[in-house]
């Protein structure tokens, strides 16, 4: 039916996740799924399971590590500056100075400053669903007081 094989397909494929080939051209990756329509079915597939794991009906609270134990258990929004990182854990400072543990698979590179999106742990840690980098400079003083407003007096325009 077409001129690649099942087992050319599948090198291509692998080769290219792995990084052990340079990358296909766009045409060969089509190819890899059989037609533009089985490419376009699998890509929605992996759109929807993204989808499923941010719902919309939770919204992320915006918040500092001092805010933490407030909200175990309910999805939170924070900036952090990045201190160390490794592959299960990115350790920081949050804006209000405390250090401020997110677990999960960071991309890469990270950059100075990163927006977390997650779930809260019992343990005050971030669970991550979503990192955003935020590059290199970002003033943390009024993010904190951003943090502030949003949890306090005019908490009702936030959520």
């Amino acid at each position: 039916m077409d001129q690649f094989s099942k087992e050319d397909r599948r090198s291509t494929v692998e080769g290219f996740w792995k990084g052990k080939r340079r990358a296909p051209s766009v045409y060969s990756r089509l190819v890899c799924f059989r037609s533009p329509a089985s490419f376009f079915s699998n890509l929605h597939l992996q759109i929807e399971s993204i989808n499923q794991n941010m719902d919309p009906l939770s919204p992320a609270v915006i918040v500092n590590a001092e805010l933490l134990p407030f909200y175990v258990g309910r999805r939170v929004r924070t900036v952090m500056q990045v201190v160390r990182s490794d592959v299960l854990a990115v350790i920081g400072k949050s804006p209000d100075e405390k250090q401020l543990i997110v677990k999960g698979s960071p991309p890469a590179p990270l950059t100075s400053f990163v927006e977390v999106i997650g779930i809260v742990n019992s343990d005050k840690s971030i669970k991550a669903e979503l990192w955003t980098n935020f590059g290199d400079e970002i003033d943390m003083l009024s993010y904190h007081k951003l943090c502030q407003l949003a949890n306090g007096e005019f908490k009702h325009l936030f959520l």
